[in-house]
């Protein structure tokens, strides 16, 4: 899976697999990546201004860890929590 990061969710949590495309010809394709469930840290109340990659990097030690906060707070996509005030945050891992 070299077309991913190292750290992806995808290189750890998904699966390669051989098929073939509406032209017949075989391709590789990709599961969706399904992380395990995490424990939870706790909350986070967020001021203004802060955003997902900062918390990640801040709790996680990853900015690009902020889909874990994303999923954590059962969120489809980043965006979702703009809103929110108050976010549940992953255990560090």
């Amino acid at each position: 899976m070299s077309t991913f990061d190292r750290n992806s969710r995808y290189v750890k949590y998904a699966q390669t697999y051989m098929t073939t495309d509406r032209k017949g010809r075989e391709v590789l394709a990709i599961t969706p990546a399904e992380p395990p469930v995490e424990p939870e840290l706790g909350e986070h109340l967020r001021r203004d201004e802060q955003r997902l990659d900062h918390l990640a990097a801040h709790y996680l030690s990853n900015p690009t860890g902020f889909w874990r906060i994303a999923r954590i707070n059962d969120a489809i996509t980043p965006d979702v929590l703009a809103q929110r005030r108050r976010l549940k945050i992953p255990v560090k891992g």
